[in-house]
């Protein structure tokens, strides 16, 4: 059986380790980069880290000691990943600087054929998706930006090459990546202006460096590494649904708090949110608020009427100069595996499938597309994605199991089976009244469909995912 995962971020990784532990050697992983690690290896713009403690934030059979901080930065958790490929034996299974372009389904031969960046075929009886949400780089729509003339790249596609030392920078975009590169953007550059279309939810974080000691102790002794695992899993699993009220409202205070330490009551409340808090992905900093009392950074509310080759004007007419823009404006976080061009049974396109937006049994497979498997795919978002990610990996592998164990040729999921999940899942988007609040966020689909949050806790998805209900699925035997 020949597999093809695409993407060698924590997803393939992980997947590619799986398969080796069940003897199925005979894979390839498709990174289009040069490097393993995922967005880890994209996004690294200065100040990247991660948003869930590292403790949880890493594999179940590969834990860590020794982070030097409770939320690990971009190059310690690249580091990680690197060396879980390097462990496990991946990357003589990877083939680097090839994306995918084209997935196509042939029912003659019960295969799918992949057209590579590089023109490159690549035919495999099973694929797995790992390109996961955040993989297209979403680029405004704003007049005049083809026409600047300075230094212009996105967050996810950052250029070390470019000094900001007595630079003029423009950040547009005010949410994840933008909340952890200004603090450091400013300590660099002459004059920041942060261009904020909507203030987000900021709670500060317990995050002082771990000493030498410490260190030593969790290196020693494994159970408290564990322990702090099992705590940060507790403590997301009675949050993530919004059910416990009393802790949702401490995190809004404390937020409120955090927010206080901005000196400017004029610029305290153009950062002071609107919205309700958990209606979009709640932020975390220490840095953020703080960076606003110092005199080079602006934050700019007014909309962007357009961008001239030196400049970016406001909706106001006020022109501001700048030399370099960095566009902070996030990910095509519900298009997932629609990113590339996918062709299933009947030649029906997977865009066309998610045309109300995408849809998947477990949020791993989606009906029309047989042998086709994702991880992090839709509705899948919430809690620590590595956990959610180990449990979509178990499940694919009790499917390959299957097909191996019974000769089969091929297993896709019954469009009855996959409606009656969704609609469960949908039910219990709805019964989490933030997300009902409509504030401007990545979670849903031009339809109006929540695509991405799973509305259950990391356990329940752990349960779902352990059963395999052969009479979900429509199978043929290998010829």
């Amino acid at each position: 059986m020949r597999i093809a995962i695409i993407g060698a971020g924590p997803g393939g990784l992980c997947m590619g380790k799986r398969l080796l532990d069940e003897g199925l050697s005979d894979f390839v992983v498709l990174e289009k980069s040069t490097g393993v690690g995922g967005t880890w290896n994209l996004n690294r713009y200065p100040g990247c880290e991660c948003d869930v403690e590292s403790a949880l934030y890493s594999f179940s059979f590969e834990p860590k000691p020794d982070w030097s901080k409770p939320y690990a930065t971009q190059p310690e958790i690249l580091d990680y990943l690197r060396g879980v490929a390097s462990k496990y034996g991946l990357l003589p299974h990877v083939r680097f600087g090839d994306g995918v372009r084209r997935a196509e389904w042939s029912e003659a031969t019960s295969q799918w054929t992949l057209l590579l960046e590089s023109g490159a075929r690549e035919i495999a009886d099973v694929v797995v998706s790992a390109i996961g949400m955040f993989n297209e780089p979403v680029w405004p729509e704003i007049e005049g930006l083809d026409a600047f003339e300075g230094a212009l790249f996105h967050s996810a596609a950052w250029r070390p090459d470019h000094d900001l030392a007595d630079r003029r920078v423009a950040v547009i975009g005010s949410a994840a990546s933008a909340v952890q590169l200004v603090p450091e953007v400013r300590k660099r550059a002459r004059q920041v202006h942060l261009f904020q279309r909507t203030a987000n939810w900021i709670l500060p974080k317990e995050d002082t460096p771990y000493t030498e000691a410490q260190l030593e102790t969790f290196r020693r002794d494994p159970t408290v590494v564990a322990a702090r695992r099992a705590a940060v899993e507790a403590f997301l699993e009675d949050f993530i649904t919004f059910k416990n009220q009393e802790k949702v409202e401490a995190s809004r205070r404390a937020a409120i708090r955090n927010l206080e330490v901005v000196k400017d009551p004029v610029v305290r409340e153009k950062l002071r949110p609107t919205h309700a808090y958990g209606c979009k992905r709640g932020l975390l900093s220490n840095d953020f608020y703080p960076a606003f009392n110092e005199r080079n950074l602006e934050l700019v509310t007014e909309p962007i009427d357009r961008i001239e080759e030196t400049a970016i004007v406001t909706r106001d007419g006020r022109r501001r100069e700048v030399d370099t823009i960095v566009l902070a404006t996030g990910f095509e976080a519900t298009r997932f595996l629609s990113a590339i061009d996918v062709v299933g049974r009947g030649g029906r396109a997977i865009e066309d499938a998610w045309k109300d937006g995408a849809e998947a049994y477990l949020g791993i497979t989606t009906s029309g597309f047989p042998n086709l498997f994702m991880l992090y795919g839709p509705n899948t978002n919430n809690g620590s994605i590595l956990l959610m990610i180990e449990a979509q990996v178990e499940h694919v592998i009790a499917h390959l199991q299957r097909l191996v164990r019974e000769g089969l040729a091929w297993s896709d999921v019954r469009p009855e089976a996959m409606a009656r999940y969704n609609e469960e899942v949908q039910r219990g988007i709805a019964a989490i009244g933030v997300w009902q609040a409509g504030c401007n966020g990545y979670y849903r689909s031009a339809s109006g469909r929540v695509v991405t949050q799973w509305p259950f806790t990391m356990a329940e998805f752990q349960q779902r995912t352990a059963r395999l209900d052969p009479t979900d699925f429509e199978v043929a035997a290998r010829a």
